[in-house]
């Protein structure tokens, strides 16, 4: 069984993303960067991106291409503050699904990396956070949970 069957599939992803856009409408720093007036386009390809890269159907592949996260989020100034901002919501986001431990510390995991390596600002910091260190990372050499 995939990572995304684990955690419940389609509908889990559908409530995480979701509840995330949910606080993102509600951050006016945050929501200034994105640039359509209705959010749904984007959570719809958030849900797809995530569902693609947590071993679920590849519809976001299929339909935009290779997920390029760095050079999609190019044009947006990623400041430390968005970067918690983001991180923030997608946190609370995860508390409203009941996820087992280990499966919401992996996506918790990518969260926090993925966020970090999208700042793109002069501010950017240099070296990844770290979760306790590679050996405890339950994820593999390409950032894909393990569970």
């Amino acid at each position: 069984m995939s990572f995304y069957e684990e955690v419940g599939g389609a509908a889990t992803f559908e409530r995480l993303v979701h509840a995330f856009y949910v606080g993102v409408a509600a951050d006016p720093e945050l929501r200034a960067l994105y640039p359509e007036e209705d959010l749904a386009p984007a959570e719809r390809r958030l849900r797809m991106f995530l569902e693609q890269y947590f071993g679920g159907p590849n519809a976001y592949s299929q339909e935009r291409g290779h997920p390029r996260l760095r050079m999609r989020h190019a044009p947006y100034p990623v400041t430390l503050d968005m970067r918690d901002r983001w991180m923030r919501h997608m946190i609370s986001a995860m508390e409203t699904l009941d996820l087992p431990e280990a499966h919401a510390e992996a996506m918790r995991d990518y969260f926090m990396r993925a966020a970090h390596m999208l700042v793109n600002t002069d501010e950017a910091p240099t070296l990844a956070p770290s979760a306790g260190g590679p050996s405890s990372s339950p994820v593999d050499p390409e950032g894909r949970p393990t569970l």
